[in-house]
């Protein structure tokens, strides 16, 4: 069931139980549950959302209820657009949220974010009270209708739950709190009403679930409650005016509108034009639908609509729906005659299977009669087919079919009704002799040729769309035109039915599908009905139509009761026998079965003494060869435990040398290692004596350019000291030359002696700086050479 582009959070379920509305904020899909098949969507524009989509009780309207206050109310089956209901005022603006509708389908309740109720007529189609509850209401969260079985649907009691978790139950007519649920300490999280109207059960906002009995709440209703509630505006039916209609509440009592004298006439036209227009009236109760106007209706067309044949045959039976007494029978379980139904009628459908079990009991605990009736599966079953989404209506639709349409059955039980099969032969002597003739040349009684037809109300010969058919014109006339068929149905046969001979080929004719029109057998039982005579017509013999009594449902005593009584009483004595029998014979299987555990106790204690012996026997025997093993084991073990000794002597001796050999191998290891370190520190040496080696050599030839510059520098020395000195020798014969040719001259001499000593002297010590900054270097160059070496 898919379709839904968004959450859905509204389903609601037509009264027949044969539709659904599935409602999302975006869409809205019409279901058909008999297939699970979408027959229609309602789209709307994503601007506008949708509140709520849901069935109007008692007729095919869907109402449509959108975010912007708008309700349509649309057909069902075209979805197209019935009416709209006007804007509400904007002196009292509320944005709709919740809604609710009474059982009767006229009376819409709405309200949302305020504290105030609409309440709409539907049939007026016109907003005629405005209710504000107290100050302490600022938002309404769910609203649902009180149901009594004494209203017949117009419900009078509004439950009102609000955001402070206190449900109201406020009288929509008086506008009094009657009651209220729930506490500031112990909020009401949401609520649901039963149908009957007996409990209410709510989810606490603390998660616990409270069931409240009503008849104990509505006790306190006598005393006086103070004034909650008020009406603020009521507006008439026919058009808005809200002059002279505003209330003003008291500390005594609210007041009411007085209406004026126009309005209450303009009120009267608008109820007689609505019950004088069936178009208007779908949503009326079931007991304004005129019987008359429905015959009519099915003599121009055959057949009743579709979409309302469910409505028009709860109206036409005048179902009184009395949910407590349908519950009380349901409440006692599945009877004992229908547990093993499934066993002698395998139904596909598990859930048909549960719903026909459930009828079936119901009506056996309604009357005993139905527990002993073989053909009730077959009369119930097409009914509980069609209805078996609604068990209430499925039940009295039976339990009225048989009060009306079964009239007379049970008088010769357990046999078949033969009263009733010889009116139909009566009828059928009448209208055809030549038919009934050939049926007493080849033994066919009424037992075979009406009998079946009646007992699975034609069921097996027709199809579903026949079957509605025929009985939509069953329902909208006297009980005996189901007779009638019967008549109709043979006659229309009566081809097929001559050229018979045997009893088999009868018994297939009457418990199967035969190429018949059903139209045809309906207008010919018209034509029964109008030309049967008097004193053979079944209209004489059968009471006219009774509906089902309200609140409890009438007694069934049609039947001989003491047949009832005599087959119920040898039942029970049967039973009692059977259980007699079964105990005694559980009894004595109790005994035999202890006899034998006895023998076979004992038997088994022989058995067991025995193999004790055989098995002391052979204990003693294994004891004795375990002992022999035992020995053989200890000199096994004996010389294990030698060769586990010499092998760990073995083990220990080679764990030595292992040892030793991996101490040695460490050692090698280690000489290996240092082996590698000398080899590389010797390595390391010999690159750097070669370096160190050019290094001296460099170093050598450095030293030997610079000895050379020294050499160079000391014969520079020299010769500036040869020219000094021949120079001096120079001066010194100049001296001496000048002396012997003056010898008076002696002083010059005197110093030229001097100079000649300074000048020795210094040459000697440039001669020692020379040689001493020679030596130095060599000796320096040959200790860092010594130095590398080491």
């Amino acid at each position: 069931m898919r379709g839904h582009e968004s959450s859905v959070f509204s389903i609601s379920v037509h009264a027949s139980g044969r539709y659904a509305i599935t409602t999302s904020s975006d869409t809205a899909q019409l279901w058909d549950l008999d297939t699970f098949q979408r027959k229609r969507k309602l789209n709307i524009l994503q601007s506008v959302g949708i509140q709520k989509v849901f069935f109007l009780p008692l007729s095919n309207t869907i109402l449509s209820c959108f975010k912007d206050n708008s309700i349509f109310a649309w057909e069902c089956d075209t979805l197209s657009c019935k009416y709209q209901l006007p804007a509400p005022p904007e002196s009292s603006s509320v944005l709709y949220k919740v809604f609710a509708v009474t059982r009767d389908g006229r009376i819409l309740a709405a309200g949302g974010k305020s504290n105030h109720l609409h309440l709409w007529c539907l049939e007026a189609k016109q907003l005629f009270r405005i209710i504000q509850m107290p100050t302490k209401v600022r938002a309404i969260r769910h609203l649902e209708f009180l149901p009594d079985s004494f209203d017949a649907g117009s419900n009078q009691v509004l439950g009102v739950l609000s955001q402070d978790g206190i449900m109201r139950f406020v009288n929509i007519q008086t506008c009094k709190l009657l009651f209220e649920i729930g506490s500031l300490d112990e909020g009401i999280s949401s609520s649901v009403i039963s149908p009957h109207g007996r409990y209410i059960a709510s989810i606490m906002e603390n998660g616990s679930l409270n069931i409240y009995s009503v008849q104990a709440l509505t006790q306190e209703i006598n005393k006086p409650p103070p004034p909650l509630v008020k009406v603020i505006e009521d507006l008439p039916k026919s058009k808005l005016n809200s002059g002279g209609l505003k209330m003003k509440v008291t500390s005594g009592r609210v007041q009411r509108p007085a209406k004026s004298r126009e309005n209450k006439i303009q009120a009267r036209i608008l109820k007689q034009d609505l019950t004088g227009n069936f178009e208007n009236k779908e949503n009326e109760a079931s007991d304004g639908l005129n019987k008359k106007r429905l015959q009519i209706l099915l003599k121009g067309y055959g057949e009743y609509p579709t979409k309302y044949r469910m409505f028009i045959w709860r109206s036409l039976l005048q179902l009184p729906e009395n949910h407590t007494a349908f519950s009380s029978l349901v409440d006692k379980g599945v009877h004992v005659a229908f547990l093993n139904l499934q066993k002698k009628y395998p139904i596909k459908s598990r859930k048909l299977l549960r719903v026909l079990q459930r009828t079936l009991s119901a009506l056996a605990h309604w009357s005993a009669i139905f527990s002993d009736t073989p053909y009730l599966p077959l009369l119930a079953f097409p009914f509980v087919k069609l209805f078996q989404n609604n068990q209430l209506i499925c039940f009295e639709v039976v339990a009225t079919l048989i009060i009306n349409w079964c009239q007379h059955w049970f008088e010769y039980f357990p046999n078949p009704p033969i009263n009733i099969l010889s009116l139909i032969e009566n009828v059928l002597a009448f209208h055809d002799k030549e038919l009934l003739q050939h049926f007493i040349d080849h033994d066919i009684t009424s037992q075979l040729y009406a009998w079946p037809l009646l007992e699975t109300v034609f069921s097996e010969v027709l199809t579903r769309e026949e079957w509605l058919k025929l009985f939509d014109n069953v329902f909208s006339n006297h009980p005996s035109f189901l007779l009638m068929t019967v008549v109709a149905y043979n006659t229309c046969s009566r081809a097929p039915l001559l050229n018979c001979s045997l009893r088999d080929d009868f018994e297939y004719f009457f418990h199967h599908r035969n190429n018949l029109d059903i139209s045809v057998v309906i207008r010919e039982v018209y034509h029964l009905m109008d030309t049967t005579p008097t004193d053979i017509h079944p209209n004489d013999k059968l009471d006219a139509f009774v509906a089902l009594t309200k609140g409890q449902y009438p007694v069934f005593n049609q039947y001989p009761k003491f047949i009832v009584d005599y087959q119920t009483q040898e039942r029970e004595r049967i039973r009692n026998d059977e259980l007699d029998f079964l105990r005694e014979r559980q009894m004595v299987e109790d005994m035999q079965a202890e006899v034998d555990q006895q023998r076979v106790e004992d038997e088994a204690w022989y058995q067991k003494q025995e193999l004790l012996r055989k098995a002391e026997e052979t204990r003693r025997e294994m004891l004795l060869q375990e002992e022999e093993k035992m020995a053989q084991q200890r000199q096994r073990l004996a010389s294990v435990k030698r060769e586990l000794r010499a092998k760990e002597m073995h083990l220990q001796d080679a764990t030595r040398r292992r040892f030793l050999k991996l101490q040695q191998d460490q050692r090698e290891m280690e000489l290996r290692r240092l082996n590698d370190e000398i080899e590389r520190k010797v390595h390391m040496r010999d690159q750097e004596i070669a370096t160190t080696a050019k290094d001296l050599e460099m170093r050598h030839l450095e030293l030997e350019s610079q000895k050379r510059l020294y050499e160079k520098l000391i014969e520079e020395n020299l010769a500036e000291a040869e020219q000094a000195c021949l120079n001096a020798d120079w001066r010194i014969q100049a001296l001496h030359k000048q002396r012997c040719d003056d010898l008076q001259r002696n002083a010059c001499y005197q110093e030229v002696a001097k100079l000649l000593r300074e000048n020795r002297r210094k040459e000697t010590e440039v001669l020692n700086a020379m040689v001493g900054e020679g030596a130095r270097k060599v000796r320096m160059g040959l200790q860092i050479f010594l130095l590398f070496i080491v």
